[in-house]
């Protein structure tokens, strides 16, 4: 059984976006599937990682074909060349960039990668009609694949999954976007048309999985996860009392209850003062860089994007782990991929955001560690001294429980299920 995954993240992409296929890629031939990936011939990503070359299984095939991108374009007119993560969006801009901003958002629908529209369904049209495929699996954002994925729908009818990583009109910047009304309706209609084509339709928690339902009952819920590491590392605990963010920390996802904490507790007692350290592993916003600023909170370090075998070691060694949810409406839905490598590297979590989200409900699964409302300083405080508390008597540890299921392998095996019962 042959499959073709089309996405636009891969190796030597880093960040999150490209864990979740690759990581299926890896374990789908144990269940008799075997993965042909379509992908780009010539990316501008905005992280590299090439250590993950190194998991790519030697004997798939990969296609490739050029895009053609007008954020490339744009960027020759922007002052600042640096590449941003699409995570960070300009919260103060020119008046140049509030032009670009509105073009990008409303001439470049469903985002900017639309342009790898035709030419693909030219390429993989001609490539299907001269080899055996049994299903075509989309995997957005950019959601523009999914477009691919409709069209060549209707030309082959062959069965065709849609995945979801991300909402889509839901996801949580969309309303950052200086989108017009006949904007935000085409994102719509063009939502409307992949999920009600779409033979199955992946998605990584429950309350997307409520939001889709009426457009297809053929929606299942297949979460992200964590893998096992090449070599078990033994890393000792950290000497500090450090909690530790990994990943973007974009203006959304700033903490300002937890800096509030910090600054607070710090100031309460001068043990804590002296043992703890924020640790910020990954990109970080200018608006997050501004509130530790003005809590004049003198122990946390940004460390910047590292490489995935280096965060699996910050994982393991830091004495809490910090999850930040971003503040939107669309926050309860939301689970933020490194949960899953978190449960991995069983350390204590403090996750801040809906205490009544998908996230939530995982951490009390697995008795993972503690979820807290966005503003509820107080109750961060508390939690933080209890681990502080427990840290200092050198008994800091957690007793999780059913993350197994997390695991991408067994996640691959249910994933194969999906695909060999849309097949039948």
């Amino acid at each position: 059984m042959k499959v073709l995954i089309v996405t636009y993240y891969w190796p030597p992409a880093g960040g999150s976006g490209v864990q979740r296929w690759l990581k299926f890629v890896k374990y789908l031939q144990e269940f008799g599937i075997e993965p042909i990936i379509y992908t780009v011939a010539n990316p501008k990503y905005p992280i590299l990682d090439n250590s993950l070359k190194s998991e790519i299984p030697e004997n798939i095939t990969v296609l490739k074909q050029p895009i053609w991108e007008p954020n490339n374009l744009l960027s020759f007119f922007k002052k600042n060349k640096t590449q941003q993560s699409a995570g960070f969006l300009n919260p103060n801009p020119s008046f140049f960039g509030k032009v670009l901003q509105y073009i990008r958002a409303n001439y470049f629908i469903p985002d900017a990668r639309k342009f790898w529209i035709k030419p693909s369904v030219k390429y993989l049209e001609n490539y299907l009609s001269n080899n055996k495929i049994d299903a075509i699996i989309t995997t957005g954002p950019p959601h523009s694949l999914h477009l691919i994925g409709l069209e060549l729908k209707k030309k082959t009818n062959i069965k065709w999954v849609s995945d979801f990583r991300d909402p889509w009109t839901e996801i949580d910047y969309f309303d950052q976007l200086p989108l017009t009304k006949k904007s935000i309706g085409k994102h719509q209609k063009l939502e409307d048309k992949v999920l009600r084509n779409s033979d199955a339709v992946l998605v990584i928690g429950k309350t997307m999985k409520e939001k889709f339902i009426q457009f297809s009952k053929s929606i299942y819920v297949l979460t992200n996860g964590f893998d096992s590491v090449k070599e078990k590392q033994i890393v000792p605990l950290d000497t500090k009392f450090t909690i530790t963010h990994i990943g973007l920390m974009n203006a959304d996802r700033n903490p300002y209850s937890f800096w509030k904490a910090i600054k607070e507790l710090a100031k309460e007692n001068d043990s804590f003062a002296n043992d703890y350290q924020v640790q910020l592993v990954g990109e970080v916003a200018s608006e997050v860089k501004e509130s530790i600023k003005n809590n004049q909170l003198e122990n946390v370090i940004e460390i910047g994007y590292v490489s995935h075998q280096k965060v699996n070691e910050y994982q393991l060694k830091s004495q809490v782990l910090l999850l930040s949810v971003n503040k939107v409406k669309s926050a309860k839905g939301i689970i933020t991929g490194k949960i899953f490598e978190y449960l991995q590297a069983k350390r204590p979590i403090l996750a801040i955001g809906p205490v009544d989200g998908d996230l939530s409900e995982i951490l009390n699964d697995t008795n993972a560690g503690s979820i807290v409302d966005f503003d509820d300083v107080d109750t961060i405080k508390s939690e933080i001294l209890k681990m502080y508390f427990s840290f200092k008597e050198d008994v800091l540890e957690i007793k999780s429980k059913n993350i197994t299921q997390y695991h991408r392998r067994n996640l691959t095996e249910n994933l194969s299920k999906i695909i060999k019962e849309t097949i039948s």
